[in-house]
């Protein structure tokens, strides 16, 4: 664990792209049910085409994610992805594995089945960078989604789509600040993961209080609940817990009242849960990355790089966040957060 003082100088902020120029005509007849999180084996979208499926050839585009199983976020990405993929007449095959030499393989094994593209995060780069060459290489399609905003272009990727987390971060550690706040938990549930590391370090530096690290494993519900539990016992003086998923969130109201403790929680990325969480005031506030935007945006702009060689963003990422959601407009994203499509 390490801690750190935050700088009180003031972090320039950055305007997210807008994302324009698309056709996102989704109507409710294109939003799939059943997207329980699977892992490991790729399953195919076969039914459930929208009546207005694109008339272009029938693609195939494999989705690769750093999924860990159970986390309802993936969810969200994935209904996004199929969304798209029914109006783009696109076969989508989506598989993860939490292990990055796991997903390296389920890319390589896209990559050997001829997939028309590629859609992958990129959680841990390095892990990920020899299989993405190779899909490079091979001259399929590749975009980044999610993971690896400040890696992709290094890996030979022309698109990206998600937020910019060192930005994230700095914007909750201001939000921090604004509140009053003087002790933070950043709590970290896959240590090495790159877009969790930078959220943290983002948090240091905006806020002007003192924060401090606390890696936990987000497989082992239990152990996060304890583990978060002791520390607030030990240090009292900690007055907010920074989670980084909305189980994690969810899991450390728990620590709050198991060790009497009186610190706020907040967090990034939401679920239906958590949009709960927030209205009962067990969430302060969320900072969020629209997951199903950007499984859309993943899988449409390969669909439109296929078809028309077209390229969103000209080689710079697409921002999808962030934003925050709390009480004040909780209600206005509610219904969509039940619907699974926020």
């Amino acid at each position: 664990m390490n801690t750190h003082n935050g700088p009180n100088a003031s972090v320039p902020r950055k305007t997210p792209r807008r994302v324009t120029a698309l056709a996102l005509s989704v109507g409710a007849a294109a939003l799939l049910a059943g997207c329980s999180s699977t892992g490991g084996k790729p399953e195919s979208t076969g039914s459930g085409m929208a009546s207005g499926t694109a008339d272009t050839p029938r693609a195939t585009i494999a989705m690769i994610t750093h999924e860990v199983p159970g986390d309802t976020f993936w969810d969200l990405i994935r209904k996004g992805a199929e969304t798209a993929a029914a109006k783009d007449n696109i076969e989508l095959r989506y598989s993860s594995d939490p292990e990055a030499p796991n997903q390296a393989n389920l890319v390589q094994s896209a990559i050997d089945s001829q997939v028309d593209g590629i859609a992958v995060t990129l959680a841990k780069p390095d892990a990920m960078a020899p299989a993405v060459r190779a899909a490079v290489d091979a001259k399929t399609p590749v975009v980044a989604f999610n993971s690896g905003f400040d890696q992709y272009k290094a890996q030979g990727v022309a698109q990206y789509f998600g937020q910019d987390e060192k930005l994230a971060g700095i914007s909750a550690g201001q939000r921090l600040t604004a509140d009053g706040a003087k002790k933070a938990l950043c709590v970290i549930q896959e240590q090495g993961q790159v877009a969790l590391e930078a959220r943290c370090a983002g948090v240091i530096e905006g806020f002007k209080g003192q924060t401090e690290i606390l890696n936990v494993n987000s497989k082992d519900l239990p152990s996060v609940d304890a583990t978060i539990t002791a520390k607030l016992q030990q240090d009292p003086s900690i007055d907010h817990v920074v989670a980084l998923g909305a189980p994690i969130a969810l899991t450390a109201v728990q620590s709050v009242a198991n060790a009497a403790s009186s610190a706020k929680i907040v967090t990034f990325d939401t679920n239906a849960a958590l949009v709960d969480a927030i209205k009962a005031g067990d969430v302060q506030w969320a900072v969020d990355q629209q997951p199903f935007l950007q499984g859309y945006l993943a899988v449409d702009s390969l669909w439109l790089y296929l078809n028309n060689r077209n390229t969103i963003g000209g080689g710079t990422p697409t921002l999808t966040g962030p934003a925050f959601i709390d009480k004040s407009n909780i209600d206005s994203v509610a219904e969509y957060a039940k619907a699974g499509t926020r």
